[in-house]
């Protein structure tokens, strides 16, 4: 969806290296000038850099696609962690509300413990288990609080094209290894960056198009492809894909074998259950949200075909 040339909006990108901002950077183009900083460029962990960013560019829109997010290393980075994922958001949130400008930001199913049995509501009360859940949730508050004019995407499970994901570190250990376990009791809503990316792009152009954009529909919004599964099913489904697609693996679908979390204990606490209810989003822009396999079947087919793609361990 483009925008008129002759009003075409100035984005400023924070984190466009990330498996997220990869994915905004090829469509926010269609809206308008892009200016997209990295961490080298632009680092949140530096709030005078973060200022003068903003202030050089002075954008009509930001997209802030940057965060920390290793969750385990959160744990006992905390002042790191609270430095980029709260006090930089509430910095930006500030200088959207004196510019005028409006603010795009992404937030993380790991706001919740995870004790609901049915997926999570925007109104549902927060409550972080891990320091990284803990500083995402006051990079939210921080913007409520500023009064800016934001719009808050929270997601999780995200997998890219671009980048380290759950889906990379299958593939290579299905092809590596010989035998698989993966957690079966965690369960949530596998979304890729490409569906962000491109819900975000839908919304910024409704927006700049909007007759009024004072009243435009801001707020907090849960994204996220339809259906749910867990890791054990996330795995399984990948490696069933590759291997329709012809990659030779040493560990089957079929081969995968579910254990429990409690059996593999990490650093950092993980809600059990994240699904995020989409409902407000859906109804409030007519929007669609295809099911979580056809995101990461679309995934697999870029990553499998590149040529000689680095393929990491999730950090």
């Amino acid at each position: 969806m483009q925008v008129d040339a002759e009003t075409r909006p100035t984005l400023l990108l924070t984190g466009c290296n990330g498996q997220l901002g990869f994915e905004l950077q090829q469509r926010l183009v269609n809206l308008g000038r892009v200016v997209a900083l990295d961490r080298v460029a632009c680092d949140l962990a530096q709030p005078a850099a973060l200022h003068n960013a903003v202030r050089d560019v002075r954008p009509d829109v930001i997209v802030n696609a940057a965060g920390y997010t290793d969750v385990d290393r959160a744990e006992a980075e905390t002042e790191q962690a609270f430095a980029i994922n709260s006090l930089a958001v509430g910095l930006l949130a500030e200088q959207a509300k004196a510019m005028g400008c409006l603010l795009v930001h992404y937030s993380t199913d790991y706001v919740f413990d995870g004790r609901k049995s049915n997926p999570y509501l925007e109104v549902d009360a927060a409550n972080p288990l891990s320091v990284y859940g803990e500083s995402k949730l006051a990079g939210d508050l921080a913007i409520a609080r500023s009064g800016a004019h934001a719009l808050v995407f929270r997601t999780g499970w995200v997998a890219g094209v671009h980048g380290t994901n759950f889906a990379k570190t299958i593939l290579r250990l299905g092809r590596e290894r010989e035998a698989l376990h993966v957690i079966a009791d965690r369960i949530g809503g596998p979304t890729t960056a490409a569906l962000i990316a491109e819900v975000t792009t839908d919304l910024l152009a409704r927006y700049w198009r909007f007759d009024d954009r004072q009243s435009f529909p801001f707020g907090l919004y849960h994204v996220a492809a339809a259906g749910q599964a867990s890791w054990h099913d996330y795995a399984v489904e990948v490696l069933r894909h590759a291997q329709k697609r012809g990659v030779v693996l040493k560990v089957g679908p079929e081969q995968v074998v579910p254990v429990c979390a409690a059996d593999y204990p990490a650093v950092a606490p993980r809600p059990a259950y994240s699904c995020l209810d989409t409902s407000k989003l859906r109804q409030t822009f007519d929007i669609g949200l295809p099911d979580w396999k056809v995101g990461l079947q679309s995934v697999l087919d870029q990553i499998i075909h590149l040529p000689k793609s680095p393929v990491r361990d999730v950090q």
